[in-house]
């Protein structure tokens, strides 16, 4: 047999035992890191999960109470007074609206965009409510026939927009619990 046959045979001999340990280690190191960077990654949702999931649930909570403090009967206990005008009633209740919104407003980044949506709704059906009750009042109403009426018409509603938030608020965060 020829000497560079001999030198051949030598060198795949080597070659091959070579590459299957090669092949083995790289397989192995690969699987053990890609577990290691799995396990990572489950840790930092979790350390992410303990930090937002409080302040999530606070969104939650912030945004329900938004929705019963601007319910039409707490709006009236709220901002009546005596002696006080259906008109000076009405800026008093939006302004309040806009203070409670203004108030809120950075806990839509907790929640999904279709609550926020939901929220903003009930918002506006409120504050058309509170506008349209006030354009059928004669010029000179006070504040007592205003909010008499006022909640007369949110009685004669089928459903509150803030009833169906709320509902939509309780779902969503159901999911967190």
């Amino acid at each position: 047999m020829p000497v560079w046959l001999n030198v051949i045979l030598e060198i795949v001999k080597l070659t091959i035992p070579a590459l299957i340990v090669f092949a083995t280690a790289y397989y192995m190191l690969n699987a053990l890191l890609k577990r290691q960077s799995e396990a990572q990654m489950l840790e930092l949702k979790q350390k992410q999960s303990e930090t937002t999931l409080p302040i999530k649930l606070t969104a939650y909570e912030r945004l329900s109470l938004f929705c019963e403090r601007i319910a039409m009967h707490n709006l009236v206990l709220r901002q009546r007074q005596p002696g006080m005008s259906a008109e000076q009633l009405r800026l008093s209740m939006l302004l309040s609206i806009q203070q409670e919104l203004e108030h809120n407003i950075t806990q839509q980044v907790y929640v999904s965009h279709e609550l926020w949506q939901i929220i903003k709704v009930a918002r506006d059906h409120h504050v058309r409510i509170i506008n349209e009750v006030y354009d059928e009042l004669e010029e000179k109403a006070t504040a007592e026939v205003y909010s008499n009426k006022l909640l007369d018409t949110m009685r004669a509603l089928p459903g509150s927009s803030l009833d169906k938030a709320q509902l939509a608020i309780k779902k969503e965060a159901s999911i967190y619990l």
